[in-house]
């Protein structure tokens, strides 16, 4: 009887992890439908796909680029940006799988299109700065750690997607299963850039304490914390004093 309860446990176990391997990046990715929002975004080829990307165009050296949140759709993002940055040419990419992109959201492609983008930005804007919101933190730290970014905003960042992963579920064993674990940590040590690091006190997605430990891997000098008191998660931007970091970073 305790060997067949056992057994039985164990093929719910298992069955558990498989589930898990086969459908973890429906946890992780949250596409959006492409809307008439999106009818200005011009297509960039990449290998395996074509992304979108909303943009508002200007002349000179200065450009932004940013990269959103896994539930994001950055078109309606450009609005907030664009009168906080009349002086930079404005680029948001839409993940593959999203608002009219080719392909299915993975971490290697994720990064990979995060670094054709910059390299097209950067050949016509040499002076480039980066916003990272949630997991768009992660592309933008290595990116600033691999190429000459001027600076970087991370918005609620988070050590890694691992370890989120490891709290939310710690029955499983997530180091083995987990195919994109957007691992910021290992390459906050290479950013040599001015970093701006934006955090909600009330974060109930990526807590302030993991937040903190993602500072610690950057270099002493190059991170800055500031806390918004009062937000969450997806709050954190309404407040007026996010706007005035976002302008106000060194």
């Amino acid at each position: 009887m305790l060997w067949s309860l056992l057994t039985i446990a164990m093929g719910v176990y298992g069955g558990i992890c498989v589930f898990f391997l086969i459908f973890q990046r429906s946890f992780i990715y949250m596409p959006r439908p492409e809307t008439p929002a999106h009818a200005d975004a011009f297509t960039l080829d990449v290998p395996g796909a074509r992304v979108r990307i909303s943009s508002r165009p200007h002349d000179g050296p200065k450009a932004l680029l940013y990269f959103g949140g896994n539930a994001e759709d950055v078109a309606y993002t450009l609005p907030e940006l664009a009168p906080l940055f009349p002086d930079r040419a404005i680029y948001l990419l839409h993940y593959r799988g999203y608002c009219g992109s080719s392909g299915r959201p993975a971490e290697a492609a994720l990064r990979s299109d995060a670094r054709a983008l910059f390299q097209m930005v950067q050949a016509r804007h040499p002076d480039v700065i980066i916003i990272g919101r949630s997991l768009g933190s992660s592309l933008a730290i290595q990116l600033a750690a691999e190429e000459p970014v001027s600076r970087i905003v991370l918005i609620t960042p988070f050590e890694s997607i691992l370890r989120i992963a490891q709290r939310t579920a710690p029955f499983l064993p997530m180091a083995l299963l987990l195919r994109d674990p957007f691992e910021s940590w290992r390459y906050a040590p290479r950013v040599t850039c001015p970093t701006l690091v934006i955090a909600a006190s009330d974060d109930e997605i990526v807590p302030l304490c993991d937040t903190e430990k993602l500072l610690q891997a950057f270099r002493p000098g190059v991170a800055t914390l500031r806390v918004i008191p009062g937000t969450d998660h997806n709050s954190v931007s309404d407040k007026a004093e996010f706007r005035e970091l976002l302008v106000t970073a060194p």
